[in-house]
């Protein structure tokens, strides 16, 4: 397929790195931008090989500025709900996709870009970037998962600070209360997310699957339930083909061969 504001490398062949191209409007969201990342999710996914996908945005100022606000000041209320159930499909399909997503974040990561980055499984930040959810000083909410994933990610005290006030947070504060998994110079912020992603691929690709699955579906119910999920994971992987490559591996002091079945 071929995207307007989308740019799609391939560092390695197990990892995609798709940038936004809309630099001029700080690579803010609008439906034409939803469409086409929901569009390539559904491609990615379909990709049987393709295990890790990297999320940026293009320029040195942001990663993603937000929804577009001159876009959604001119919306009507029908236009408005569709756009803020594009952005909840939009982000649910990313988390629940079978890929590895990790948020390279260069700059700017606020409100639908903050939400964005918090769907990814992993974030990366680099020193400059500045992050928030400022969508209570236009009179609204995060409208795209954000006062649902924050809270689960942070806490209900420290996200609904966050939310109310609507006040950004550095990179360095950002990997102090757990929002990013790590901070680097931004000369290194792209070089280090493909070496992560390397470094997972590196792993059985339906074992990292399974993993994340467990996680993502552990979060949603009991300790109780969730070692249930985890268990059957644990079984499904038992009668792979990566287990019996990885563990004959081990034992022969050899690196394995996987091949995700």
């Amino acid at each position: 397929m071929s995207y307007r504001y989308l740019q799609i490398e391939r560092p390695h062949r197990q990892v995609a790195q798709v940038t936004i191209t809309r630099p001029e409007q700080l690579n803010a969201i609008d439906h034409a931008v939803l469409e086409e990342l929901r569009r390539l999710v559904d491609e990615l996914e379909q990709e049987h090989e393709l295990l890790v996908v990297i999320l940026t945005g293009a320029g040195e100022k942001a990663f993603v500025a937000g929804g577009d606000v001159a876009y959604m000041a001119a919306m009507s209320m029908t236009e408005a709900r569709r756009f803020v159930y594009a952005g909840q499909d939009l982000l649910l399909r990313l988390e629940r996709s079978s890929k590895v997503s990790i948020a390279a974040i260069n700059g700017y990561a606020l409100g639908g870009g903050l939400e964005l980055a918090l769907a990814c499984d992993l974030r990366l930040a680099a020193e400059e970037a500045q992050l928030g959810l400022p969508e209570t000083s236009l009179g609204l909410l995060p409208g795209w998962g954000g006062t649902q994933r924050l809270a689960r990610l942070l806490g209900p005290g420290l996200a609904k600070e966050l939310i109310f006030t609507g006040r950004r947070i550095g990179a360095e504060e950002a990997l102090r209360i757990g929002l990013v998994n790590r901070v680097v110079p931004r000369e290194r912020l792209l070089s280090e997310a493909q070496e992560l992603a390397r470094r997972i691929a590196r792993n059985s690709p339906i074992a990292v699957q399974q993993a994340k699955r467990a996680i993502n579906q552990g979060l949603q119910t009991s300790l109780d339930q969730g070692l249930v999920i985890e268990a059957e994971a644990w079984l499904v992987l038992f009668g792979t083909h990566d287990r019996q490559e990885g563990t004959r591996a081990f034992v022969e002091k050899r690196p394995p061969h996987f091949t995700g079945e």
